[in-house]
This record gives C-alpha cells, sequence and structure tokens, in this order.
C-alpha cells in the first residue's frame, strides 16, 4: 500500500512530536542527573545520564527518518515546545519526585508511540511502525529501571 502525500504528512508530524519529546525528556534527565542527592546518589546520578543519552540518540533518527519520508524534522529550538507533549521539568524537585516524573515521562512517550506506529502501519510506512517498535522498547526498560527504584522493603533506603 502507498501511502498518500496527507498520510505520509501525518506520520512526519508523529515523528515530529517524537523528536520533540525526545529532546524535552533528554533535557529533563540532564536536570535529574545534575541535580540528583542522597544515598543513591551515584546510582542515580548515572542511570540518569545513560538513560538520557539513550534518548538523545532518539533524536536524530527520528529527524532522519522524517526527511526520508521527504518531510522536515524539527529544526527551529523554538519549535520544539510548541510541538512536544512531554513537559519539561519546572522547580525543586525531591529525588522521589524526579523519579515519578521520569516515569510518567516514559509512560506518555510509550503510549504515544503505540498509537504512531498504528498511524505508520495503516499508512503503509512499515519502517517507521519499525522505528517506533524499537524506541517503544528502550522506553519501557528506562520504565522498568526507574519504577524498580520506588519498590519499598530493600533494605538500604526503604
Amino acid at each position: 500500500m502507498t501511502a498518500t502525500l496527507q498520510t505520509q504528512q501525518t506520520v512526519v508530524e508523529t515523528l515530529n512530536r517524537e523528536q520533540a519529546n525526545a529532546l524535552v525528556a533528554y533535557l529533563n534527565y540532564k536536570k535529574y542527573h545534575w541535580l540528583t542527592y542522597g544515598p543513591l546518589f551515584r546510582d542515580l546520578h548515572l542511570l540518569f545520564e545513560e538513560q538520557g543519552a539513550e534518548v538523545f540518540a532518539m533524536i536524530d533518527e527520528l529527524a532522519e527518518r522524517s526527511l526520508m519520508l521527504d518531510g522536515a524534522p524539527v529544526a527551529d529550538p523554538a519549535d520544539y515546545l510548541p510541538t512536544a507533549t512531554v513537559q519539561p521539568s519546572t522547580g525543586k524537585l525531591v529525588v522521589r519526585e524526579m523519579v515519578e516524573e521520569a516515569i510518567a515521562t516514559h509512560d506518555r512517550i510509550i503510549q504515544e508511540m503505540h498509537q504512531d506506529a498504528e498511524i505508520a502501519t495503516e499508512a503503509g510506512d512499515i519502517g517507521t511502525a519499525d522505528l517506533y517498535t524499537r524506541l517503544v522498547q528502550v522506553h519501557q526498560k528506562h520504565r522498568w529501571f526507574l519504577k524498580e527504584i520506588l519498590k519499598k522493603g530493600d533494605g538500604l533506603v526503604s
């Protein structure tokens, strides 16, 4: 099935949103990385850096996919926040709030990527659907690691 110009543009719009979401998520991760503290400082500091780097790599993949579809990625810095559905982190947060906020970000991205993969599939764009399928697995793994931090009864800090 060949995508019409309109369905192809719709797929590019999903890619732009996910690209913007990845940048905002990355910047949130940098905030958490810099401002984490407490008995799990080292582990969280490194985890936020690692997960942030993986999300950062997604920005280029999503932008290049838009170009492959003859679309245009989000390129102007001023266009990122209006395009993103992920909210930028604001204010001073305790560590638990950082982790909870990161989990909520992954929940949103995972939900949207599921929907976006369906849009791409319906448009006959298996390449974009495959990209979303692969990236959603990274977000699911990140969410899993973060959720494990909040579990009680570890005998160390809870």
